[in-house]
């Protein structure tokens, strides 16, 4: 899951370098923390947050083949 995110976030962002995804596993759920240059939270976030709740769908159907839950936060 954490692949994913990153490839997600690394395709939108315009300095893909600074992309980074830590995974920690708290309570039996995943949790995924995506960092990004300060100029492309806009990019990953999207209008109204269209493209975090994307990622977040990805994510929840993913973690539901792998029986876990995961949440993702933007820092």
């Amino acid at each position: 899951m954490r692949e994913l995110v990153e490839y997600i976030a690394k395709s939108l962002a315009s300095k893909p370098e600074e992309v980074k995804v830590t995974e920690i596993v708290e309570d039996g759920r995943v949790i995924l923390r995506l960092e990004v240059a300060a100029e492309d939270k806009g990019k990953v976030i999207g209008k109204e947050g269209r493209v975090a709740q994307a990622m977040r769908v990805l994510l929840r159907v993913a973690a539901v083949k792998q029986g876990t839950r995961v949440m993702l936060e933007i820092v």
